[in-house]
């Protein structure tokens, strides 16, 4: 399923990376942080970064990450020939350790400000507002989510709008306000399916699995082509102990990624 032979999946767990159980017959049961870790290496490989890189990373980020984070509360992708990790806002390279910076988005920042300050002062309708919003999420989160904000206050109603808020809201660990906002997309327009999803993730975040699960299902009823949902919703089951579930939907999201 994921692109790795069982004797590198073996050494992976031989070398710490994994964390599996013995079956009865001394097999090797793994678990879904397992299979995001091995997801990651799967990758990583599909993008041609050596094995040798791939395990050099995993070791270094041991070291590097802080007390109490996991390999799954990050993303790891790679980036050309170099890996770059990804924790929220803070991005580095795990081989060096050292921070990077984007200093294409500080240019971009510099010649779009006179447009975007002029579009908000002309802004008048929820639609202006969320055009404005959509430009400033390059540049200024914050003015970002007062524009997003704008536009709900004039259409109560604008579900993109509460979608997009509850993203940058999410992304901030706001994650309680965030699921109030899918919802109000969700109110206005139940086949939204990205709204639906990204409910399934705010409440799967805040440990409401039985809701979680109904907004995951909810949005792979819209969109029956959501591998992620499917995904996510193995990971949920595999918590549970509901081996048959989880091994569904796992089946489901790699027919759907093939």
């Amino acid at each position: 399923m994921l692109g790795l032979s069982p004797a590198l999946i073996r050494t992976y767990a031989k070398d710490g990376f994994l964390e599996p159980e013995r079956g009865g017959r001394g097999e090797l049961r793994f678990g879904f942080r397992d299979l995001i870790i091995l997801r990651t290496a799967g990758e990583l490989k599909s993008a041609n970064i050596p094995q040798r890189k791939v395990r050099r990373v995993l070791e270094s980020l041991r070291d590097q990450l802080p007390a109490g984070r996991s390999l799954t509360a990050i993303r790891i992708s790679a980036d050309g020939e170099r890996v770059v990790v990804r924790d929220g806002s803070t991005v580095w390279n795990p081989e060096s350790g050292q921070s990077l910076f984007d200093f294409g988005v500080a240019e971009i920042a510099a010649q779009t400000a006179p447009f975007i300050a002029r579009a908000a002062e002309d802004a008048q309708s929820a639609a202006d507002w969320y055009d404005l919003a959509c430009e400033l999420e390059i540049t200024d989160i914050e003015g970002a989510k007062e524009a997003y904000a704008r536009a709900i206050e004039l259409e109560p109603s604008h579900a993109d709008a509460h979608v997009n808020l509850g993203r940058l809201l999410h992304e901030q660990r706001a994650t309680g306000v965030a699921a109030k906002h899918y919802r109000a997309a969700m109110e206005a327009d139940p086949d939204h399916d990205t709204a639906a999803f990204n409910l399934g993730v705010a409440l799967q975040d805040l440990g409401r699995n039985d809701e979680s699960i109904a907004a995951y299902l909810r949005a792979v009823e819209i969109d029956p082509s959501n591998a992620d949902a499917h995904y996510n919703l193995a990971g949920i089951f595999e918590k549970r102990g509901d081996k048959a579930a989880a091994v569904r939907h796992l089946k489901e999201c790699r027919a759907l990624r093939q």
